[in-house]
């Protein structure tokens, strides 16, 4: 029987929420490693060396960065289905090369297999839920699939840091990794439809004065993305600084909290609170880019997070911390689905995939920037002036998205 395609989010509820589940077991397969793996580094391989603990974040984020790359054009030419499926595939050995592993090259092995795996999924699941929502209600969708997966890797951080502090490190916490791989494949193999129906409609119906008549290359694509469109280029260094501060949060906050005598318990509490602020508040903030528009909601989500990093290395104490992870999270989420969002503005649908692998794989590079740059700088200096340098380069990104980014919610067709 042929189905009706319809876009909207009313008419595609089921798939649309199908997509949001599986990206919580999407964001649930990283959010175990968010403050086991550096204390694990340090316990049991009995690493000291700051750039060396946070190899594992580099290779997940260059793995992740390129995978990203390499989902949108897939998706745009053999449909985004498979890719997802793929994804999953390549993420079944995670759990299991962490919890046997002899060596740290096991862990960052198992870190970039998890970063093909975040990078095809997670690309896939939000290109999907925008294809499935339309042109009038992209923000909230794209908050919605952000929601779903930060939300879960703050559980899963907080589960992991429960299970570790009552049985240790491994492989225990890893055994939730073998529950999210399986269910994850499984719908996603067996229930989740292909999407390239809804990009057929929406690219039919588009009024533009002057339509494609071919996507453009994806070298040109490249090109408007990463330096050649203003709005594109800004969205992409705004998401590259985003997860450089989030590499140094992942990296380095425990290591920092760990070095002040907190539980591993407290750790995990505090790896929690920042994701879960970052998800449970992207619902709101997308849709709120919908109505208010992209441009100040991604400027301003950027100052608060530095103004955020910079509390962190002020203050002392759970409470204090606690606060300003949260105020962390909620920036985040400020800008995490609005650039999406953007991005979606000003693409046109042929090669909206394509255009949203770029902008990822600039953004996703963040985490090895920032691992690199902040494990380098916590070895030459201190955790501190690692932590204070991330914040500044936060706020210097919110700037230029003040100054040079256009607002992109009129390019909405």
């Amino acid at each position: 029987m042929t189905r009706t395609v319809r876009l909207g989010l009313a008419a595609n509820w089921r798939q649309f929420w199908l997509l949001v589940l599986v990206n919580a077991f999407v964001g649930a397969m990283v959010g175990l490693e968010r403050h086991v793996l550096p204390l694990l580094a340090e316990v049991e391989f009995g690493i000291a060396s700051r750039t060396a603990i946070l190899s594992f974040i580099a290779s997940f984020g260059v793995a992740k960065a390129l995978s990203n790359l390499a989902a949108g054009r897939i998706g745009d030419v053999w449909g985004r289905k498979r890719v997802l499926v793929a994804g999953w595939l390549v993420g079944l050995p995670v759990p299991f090369l962490v919890m046997w592993a002899p060596a740290w090259s096991w862990i960052v092995v198992a870190n970039v297999l998890l970063g093909v795996n975040q990078g095809l999924c997670w690309s896939t699941t939000v290109i999907m839920k925008i294809d499935l929502a339309g042109p009038a209600r992209r923000g909230l969708a794209t908050g919605l699939n952000e929601f779903a997966g930060y939300l879960a890797v703050a559980l899963a951080a907080f589960a992991s840091g429960v299970v570790a502090e009552q049985y240790g490190l491994r492989p225990e916490p890893f055994y939730l990794g073998v529950a999210f791989v399986a269910a994850g494949l499984g719908l996603s193999s067996l229930i989740v439809r292909d999407t390239g129906a809804h990009v057929a409609m929406e690219a039919a119906g588009l009024r533009l004065p002057v339509p494609p008549v071919a996507a453009p290359s994806f070298v040109e694509v490249f090109r408007r993305t990463s330096y050649r469109d203003r709005a594109l280029s800004s969205c992409s260094q705004a998401g590259l600084v985003n997860n450089l501060n989030d590499g140094v949060a992942w990296g380095l906050f425990p290591l920092l909290f760990a070095g002040q005598g907190l539980s591993v318990k407290s750790i995990g509490l505090l790896a929690a609170l920042y994701p879960a602020a970052w998800g449970v508040c992207q619902p709101w903030t997308g849709a709120l880019s919908d109505h208010l528009g992209r441009k100040w909601l991604i400027a301003g989500g950027m100052l608060l997070q530095g103004a955020a990093l910079v509390a962190v290395v002020t203050t002392a104490g759970l409470y204090q911390w606690g606060v300003a992870l949260l105020a962390l999270g909620v920036g985040t989420a400020m800008v995490y689905p609005t650039l999406l969002a953007a991005v979606g503005d000003v693409a046109h649908p042929s090669w909206r995939g394509s255009a949203v692998g770029v902008y990822r794989l600039w953004r996703d590079s963040g985490y090895a920037v920032g691992a690199l740059a902040g494990g380098a700088a916590a070895d030459m200096f201190s955790l501190e002036t690692a932590v204070w340098v991330t914040g500044a380069v936060t706020v210097l990104s919110g700037l230029w998205v003040a100054t040079w980014m256009p607002e992109t919610l009129a390019k909405q067709r």
